[in-house]
């Protein structure tokens, strides 16, 4: 079931609907959703141009805490199976796997609340995986809460492993948060 596809206009409505639903792509930052609606509104074709920054030349990204850092390469993917259902990115730093402190993991999503419960995100985060191993990536690494048994569920039926509970920075929220590891080579052989 394919369910990721790279943003583009002809999707861009659903994106925009589900913003001004509420849902928004970051979530540690609800307010991400009303920056992006003003992005989308003063120039919709930058805004699906810097989707994917495959060498980290947007802007800052802003933090939590309202601090600023270098963006990261990322790839991109709105989840989309009947509709607009969510967003799905991609991380890393060029030359290393290591993320700087105040980047969790490798890959981040969002579903809107609306379609939780559908296995989107478990089929996103697996469709996800070879672009990785295709970048030269041989793990990602995921941070969920400990609270969120969501989560969890779709980092472990994509082969993640836990690695470690850790605190994350005050940047970024702080607190509790584990830290799992799907390596690529071993999900990929046994997604096909």
């Amino acid at each position: 079931m394919t369910v990721l596809f790279t943003p583009s206009a002809e999707l861009l409505p659903g994106y925009v609907a589900a913003l001004e639903r509420g849902w928004s792509p970051d979530n540690l930052r609800p307010q991400a959703a009303a920056e992006q609606l003003a992005l989308i509104g003063q120039d919709p074709d930058a805004f699906l141009a810097h989707q994917n920054d495959l060498e980290g030349n947007g802007p800052p990204v802003t933090l939590v805490d309202g601090s600023v850092a270098p963006r990261l390469p990322c790839l991109r993917r709105w989840i989309h199976k009947d509709g607009f259902a969510g967003r799905i990115s991609l991380r890393w730093q060029p030359g290393t796997e290591a993320l700087p402190p105040i980047c969790l993991g490798h890959v981040g999503y969002a579903v809107v609340p609306w379609r939780r419960r559908e296995g989107l995100a478990s089929a996103a985060l697996i469709e996800l995986l070879p672009s990785a191993h295709a970048l030269g990536m041989s793990h990602v690494d995921l941070a969920t809460d400990p609270d969120n048994p969501a989560s969890i569920g779709v980092i472990k039926n994509a082969g993640g492993l836990l690695v470690e509970e850790f605190e994350a920075p005050p940047q970024v929220g702080g607190g509790a948060h584990l830290l799992f590891r799907i390596e690529l080579q071993a999900s990929i052989t046994s997604t096909t």
